[in-house]
């Protein structure tokens, strides 16, 4: 209700300041891998976006300060669910600290090549019944620290190699029984945000 109030008193400037974002690498504004600038006029804060799935990315600008947490993965091969829950409010804890109001994480890519180098980030691992049971208490617990959670990346960005010129092609079958559970359970919970993939589907971006 209050997106849609927003929106209706908006314009045309201001709904185009939300299609752009640009570092943050100063001590003044912190450092931020993505600050899309909002609204003065309606008084909207600036939406300050960082990675990743598991934690702040800090460790470039300032090692040494930022907690290193578990793999997406590790945390779902507990099938604990208050972990998990305790997992997201910890990190959006340390988020929310840092100044970031955005989180772009959790992860929830299947596991299709072993090869993939983000495997680790991915709560899904190779069963989409894991990622769908244990993605909801990540992003309630990260939500409830006041930063936005991000299920990421949607859909079939399952391998880095090439995978801003690949198509990762699957029939409707497979993608909403393999691949769909865990973004649907992340909505489901209430998520923030949806990252899309960097992939084609079908032929078709992702985005």
């Amino acid at each position: 209700t209050r997106a849609a109030k927003l929106l209706r008193a908006m314009n045309f400037t201001e709904k185009t300041m939300l299609l752009s974002a640009r570092d943050s690498e100063d001590d003044k504004m912190g450092f931020y891998i993505g600050m899309v600038e909002t609204s003065h006029r309606l008084a909207m804060p600036w939406l300050r976006l960082n990675d990743g799935p598991q934690g702040y990315n800090d460790y470039q600008k300032h090692p040494g300060t930022t907690t290193n947490w578990p793999s997406g993965l590790t945390v779902a091969a507990t099938f604990d669910r208050r972990m998990a829950r305790l997992w997201g409010e910890s990190m959006g804890a340390e988020f929310r600290g840092k100044g970031a109001n955005v989180q772009l994480g959790p992860g929830l890519c299947l596991a299709r090549l072993p090869q993939n180098g983000r495997n680790f980030e991915y709560m899904s691992g190779e069963d989409p019944a894991l990622g769908a049971a244990m993605v909801g208490p990540t992003v309630r617990g990260i939500q409830s620290a006041g930063v936005v959670a991000t299920a990421k990346h949607y859909l079939l960005n399952n391998q880095e190699d090439h995978r801003g010129n690949m198509s990762s092609n699957a029939d409707l079958r497979t993608l909403m029984q393999i691949y769909h559970p865990p973004f649907q359970a992340a909505v489901e919970a209430g998520v923030g945000a949806v990252m899309c993939g960097y992939n084609r589907v079908n032929g078709a971006w992702a985005c």
